[in-house]
């Protein structure tokens, strides 16, 4: 008998075997809970290398491996609301060794994505679309005679937008075989209570359970009025004691719940009774936690919901050194400071304080400062209600989620000539966050509404003075744009000055070839004048400040003067370079010898990449400016010579 020690057996990781996502269905509640440790930690050490969203992902790690093995994916339509949870559901389907791609170019999105695979039945970004969406796909089964089943899973924050309250109305009153996971990980709109909640849960989700109920409700249907009465409300009372079901049974969901969910042996008989169950709409509410499993996450008062790089032990988030604070500082800064002065001024935001820069005018200015939840459409209309008071309104709203409340702007701001402020957060391309965050088109939807002032800074020290004109603007709706991350460096003034509405003005003079900015290229615009004076070009380059009043003055001069005139903007077809082309048209100025070209972000809708190449993609950066110019002169020759 040998007395060597034996070799430790070496095994094999549950997600290295895991080759296909429907081998999940044969694993133990051992394997399982194995499996659910895996995920965590290699989604971790992914999103360490490359940032994203984590706190979301980490919390729903245990809900989406028991999902994954009681339905069968991707027959089973599975919907992640929003999607910064879905990096485990990734893992999961096939997409591991691929993680570390993650919101890099030519990688996996940092949200669900049709095209990226068939487990991602509808792409999101825009928070409480899922319900809607899984509905339809509901309703589309039952015409198309399957049987699959739809689950969409939707946080407790995406709840407080109406669209999910419309669909659930909606889906309530079709009685539809729609399975809706409430994923309640921040307002804890109630707690699991232990054993005694999880078996409650069980029994209320079984079959037997809802048979007997049905029997019942047809007897007592058939009773007086009184006593059916009095047995539908001791039913309730009895079901109330589960958790907050009642909004949802009112809207005709069956709730179940709440349930722990990080606990496998509470969520996996739960689903698979609703699975089998033939009832209408259902309804499990799941309690989580952001961070789980990953102790600086769980610390962090943000959960980690977004990071960047970090170090995996100490989890302390690598910062990128600069030498110019960002634009969301500067404008909270300026704001603080024109609310001193001023006590009319308000602020509001939907559900991102921080995001906002607002969570420091909330420390200030407790009472003046409304957050209201994601409620974009609820946020402009109160801004509204508020402007009819005499008060200042300030609404801070990312371009791409300001685009949820275009119908409010016009009804009930413009036209009633009221003067709500919008600043305009993440106007152009965002980057790493894809095309459902990017803020190509506030330039195009606010420009086509009458009454609209509208600006864009070029830099730090003009996004002070904005905020300072929009205080001072009490003749209608007034916006301004600026972009994410940080500014050019330039000298901030310590009050921000009061801009004459509707003036641009001249940055440097020249004779041959003119540029007019709106937003933050400026700085592109001036390297592109220097390679433009390597060929002997003299170039005016303008800031224009101002889409509406467009300063017709300057660009008139602009087109006398000059034989070529480009305008650049961050944003899409339909903004500033229209509103320019529809004014040098209309009074005749494209008549004569007068070159025009617009510049902008290209009709399409760019992955995800970095905001720098992005705008090399759209031919915004200084060397394909300093190309529009050589060619628009004729002398696309030297072209080669500077790219």
């Amino acid at each position: 008998m040998s007395n060597r020690p034996s070799t430790p057996k070496f095994i094999t990781p549950l997600l290295d075997i895991l080759s296909k996502p429907a081998k999940i269905r044969d694993f133990s509640l051992p394997q399982l809970e194995t499996l659910c440790g895996e995920v965590r930690k290699e989604m971790i050490d992914a999103v360490s290398v490359t940032g994203g969203h984590l706190g979301a992902g980490l919390g729903v790690v245990e809900l989406s491996v028991a999902l994954h093995h009681v339905f069968d994916t991707p027959y089973d339509r599975l919907i992640w609301d929003v999607g910064h949870q879905s990096y485990p559901h990734k893992i999961l389907t096939g997409r591991k060794d691929r993680m570390r791609t993650l919101r890099k170019k030519d990688g996996l999105s940092g949200f669900t994505n049709r095209s990226e695979s068939e487990y991602d039945p509808f792409g999101t970004g825009h928070s409480s679309t899922s319900i809607s969406a899984g509905l339809g796909m509901a309703v589309a089964s039952e015409i198309n005679k399957d049987q699959r089943n739809v689950i969409a899973v939707i946080g407790d924050g995406a709840m407080s937008a109406g669209m999910a309250y419309e669909a659930m109305n909606n889906a309530g009153a079709m009685d539809a075989r729609l399975i809706v996971i409430l994923n309640d990980n921040d307002m804890s709109i109630a707690k699991p209570s232990g054993a005694m909640s999880a078996y409650l849960a069980r029994l209320v989700s079984s079959p037997a359970y809802h048979s007997v109920r049905d029997r019942i409700k047809n007897i007592t249907e058939k009773l007086p009025r009184s006593i059916h009465n009095k047995a539908k409300q001791t039913e309730e009372f009895a079901r109330g004691l589960l958790g907050a079901g009642t909004l949802f049974e009112d809207m005709g969901f069956y709730y179940i719940g709440p349930i722990d969910g990080h606990k496998l042996d509470h969520l996996l008989p739960v689903l698979r009774n609703v699975r089998d169950s033939h009832n209408g709409p259902i309804l499990v509410h799941v309690v989580t936690k952001k961070g789980k499993g990953y102790q600086p996450a769980e610390d962090a008062s943000d959960k980690y919901h977004g990071v960047g790089k970090f170090n995996v032990i100490t989890g302390a988030q690598t910062k990128v050194p600069s030498n110019a604070p960002s634009y969301t500082s500067v404008f909270s800064s300026s704001l603080i400071a024109e609310a001193k002065k001023d006590n009319k001024i308000v602020a509001i935001h939907a559900a991102m304080p921080s995001g906002t820069g607002l969570d420091e005018f909330d420390e200030i200015f407790p009472d003046r400062c409304f957050d209201v939840g994601i409620a974009e459409q609820h946020a402009v209309t109160f801004a509204a209600g508020l402007a009819t008071e005499g008060l200042k309104p300030f609404v801070a709203i990312y371009s791409t989620f300001l685009q949820r409340s275009y119908d409010q702007i016009i009804h009930d701001v413009a036209i009633q000539k009221l003067p709500v402020r919008f600043a305009i957060d993440r106007a152009g391309f965002v980057g790493a966050d894809g095309p459902t965050h990017a803020g190509n088109y506030d330039n195009a939807f606010l420009g086509a509404i009458p009454n609209m002032t509208i600006m864009a800074a070029s830099d730090e020290a003009e996004l002070r003075n904005m905020v300072a004109t929009a205080a001072a603007y009490d003749e209608g709706p007034i916006s301004f744009r600026y972009p994410r991350g940080e500014g050019v460096g330039v000298e901030l003034p310590q009050v921000g000055k009061i801009l004459e509405i509707g003036k641009g003005h001249i940055v440097q003079e020249g004779s041959s070839i003119a540029i007019i900015s709106f937003g933050t290229q400026l700085e592109e615009c001036k390297k592109a004048a220097k390679i433009l004076a390597s060929f002997g070009l003299s170039t005016t380059i303008a800031d224009a400040r101002f889409m509406k009043p467009l300063d017709t003055d300057l660009i008139t001069r602009l087109a006398n003067n000059h034989e070529t005139l480009l305008s650049v903007e961050t944003g899409g077809i339909g903004g500033f370079g229209s509103h320019v082309a529809s004014f040098l048209a209309t009074c005749g100025l494209l008549d004569g010898k007068l070159k025009f070209r617009p510049l902008m972000i290209a009709d399409r809708f760019d992955d995800h990449a970095s905001v720098d190449d992005l705008y090399r993609a759209s031919g915004l950066e200084h060397k394909a400016i300093a190309s529009r110019a050589l060619e628009a002169i004729g002398q696309g020759n030297k072209i080669s010579q500077i790219l």
